[in-house]
């Protein structure tokens, strides 16, 4: 007759399959903070970039620039980033009034913009 041995443990398999688990978890957990990390720094971009264009704004409010009418581009440095500007400036109905429209863009790459902003600025009065 055959008694049976009571084993303590576990077996090969099993300890296989609990370190593919651990694994699997924690390469997601890896690749989760990597993607926290890739988006942290692009909103840090994306904030840089709005600041570039609400500055550019705030320049030509306070030297009351009057803007000649086409495209103009020029670059901008914001917290250690560089920055390539595009402004618009149009014509509007009222002939003491002029429209800017601000695209930011990285400097490195400007296939799309970053960040817009849209003003529209008056003919200083003449003191």
């Amino acid at each position: 007759m055959r008694t049976r041995t009571d084993r303590r443990g576990f077996t090969l398999i099993e300890v296989l399959v609990a370190l593919a688990i651990v694994t699997v978890s924690l390469l997601a957990a890896l690749r989760a903070a990597g993607m926290g990390a890739n988006n942290a720094d692009a909103l840090r971009t994306r904030l840089l970039a709005s600041w570039v264009a609400q500055n550019a704004l705030e320049e030509h409010r306070a030297r009351g620039d009057w803007l000649t009418l086409g495209a103009h581009r020029r670059s901008a440095n914001q917290a250690g980033a560089q920055f390539s500007l595009r402004e618009e400036v149009t014509s509007t109905p009222n002939p003491a009034f002029r429209r800017i429209d601000i695209a930011v863009y990285d400097a490195a790459d400007e296939s799309r913009a970053l960040a817009r902003s849209s003003a529209v600025l008056t003919l200083a009065p003449v003191p």
